[in-house]
């Protein structure tokens, strides 16, 4: 059996995966970096100081004679697969991988986060057709962009973004509204949870706002923050958060299907896993006259995770 291994340390999830030839998951690990109960995040020095602990952990949980099976190492050395784009947590990762790569001797990829996420999603879809493009959503706490995706030439993909978030990031409005709720961070779970007991009849109002380049939660926030102070419960100021990314959303898919003339739509990022998101959007964009296909990444898939990183890994090798 021969293997591929992908390492990725994103803000908050140090994740090693291992799938096989036939791009079956053979080994999934990750820990979450743990977060004092109140707080909104972890500065980048302590995130990769948690990284830098994780890493080995999850390595001890493969058996040694399964590295001399792998023929080829990826890791998520940055954000974005865009020049410049940098953040330190991922130097952990890319440390770690160029180690075992050089160890194992065999090739080491170096990729982009965003792009694991995108394959990742992928993985789950196999009806998507790559050939002629097609549009991602990334949406999570440290990214909210739609992109133009095609295949690439000697790399994972071509990716133009075409629209970004101007302010917050729908994972920080939601881990901001949710810790302001008294939840733990990141939020994005419990504060599913708590919207479900809402019935959505007297959901507060969230303004949505998307403009020619990019779109805005900053006005949700301070809205939601006002509602929490005049005591609005807070299943219905959850569930009107989760709403308010899916009206944004929505709104942004239209323009850029119609502006791009394309059809399918691929989702991922930890905040695209949520439920009531995926709902309002199929309902509102998946009928004859929007015409608009949505495939969503499997939720285990969704989340931050280096299983995308690992077919990365498969893809780039041969």
């Amino acid at each position: 059996m021969t293997y591929y291994l992908g390492i990725d340390t994103s803000a908050y999830t140090t994740s090693l995966a291992l799938v096989d030839e036939t791009g079956q998951i053979f080994s999934d690990e990750r820990l979450m970096l743990q977060v004092e109960r109140g707080k909104r995040g972890l500065r980048q020095s302590e995130a990769l100081f948690g990284h830098v602990k994780n890493l080995p952990k999850l390595v001890e949980r493969l058996k040694p004679e399964v590295f001399r099976q792998v023929k080829a190492v990826a890791v998520s050395a940055y954000p974005r697969p865009v020049e410049g784009s940098y953040m330190p947590v991922f130097l952990a990762g890319a440390a770690t991988a160029r180690t075992l790569a050089a160890a194992l001797g065999v090739p080491l990829f170096q990729v982009s986060h965003q792009e694991g996420h995108v394959r990742a999603g992928m993985a789950g879809n196999p009806e998507l057709n790559q050939a002629n493009g097609l549009l991602a959503v990334h949406f999570s706490g440290g990214t909210s962009e739609i992109l133009k995706v095609g295949p690439g030439q000697g790399h994972c993909y071509d990716v133009e973004m075409t629209m970004t978030g101007n302010d917050l990031h729908a994972g920080q409005l939601v881990d901001r509204v949710g810790v302001a709720l008294g939840l733990p961070f990141p939020a994005g779970r419990e504060m599913e949870k708590l919207a479900l007991q809402s019935d959505g009849k007297r959901l507060p109002h969230l303004p949505s706002s998307v403009g020619e380049k990019g779109f805005s939660f900053s006005g949700a926030e301070t809205r939601a923050m006002q509602y929490i102070r005049e005591g609005i419960p807070p299943e219905d100021i959850a569930f009107a958060t989760l709403r308010v990314i899916a009206n944004t959303l929505e709104k942004a898919l239209i323009r850029e299907c119609q502006r791009l003339n394309l059809g399918q739509v691929l989702l991922v990022g930890g905040v695209m896993a949520n439920s009531i998101i995926k709902e309002r959007l199929r309902s509102r964009l998946e009928h004859q006259a929007v015409g608009i296909k949505l495939f969503f990444a499997e939720p285990l898939l969704s989340s931050d995770n280096a299983v995308g990183v690992a077919l990365l890994a498969s893809d780039l090798e041969r």
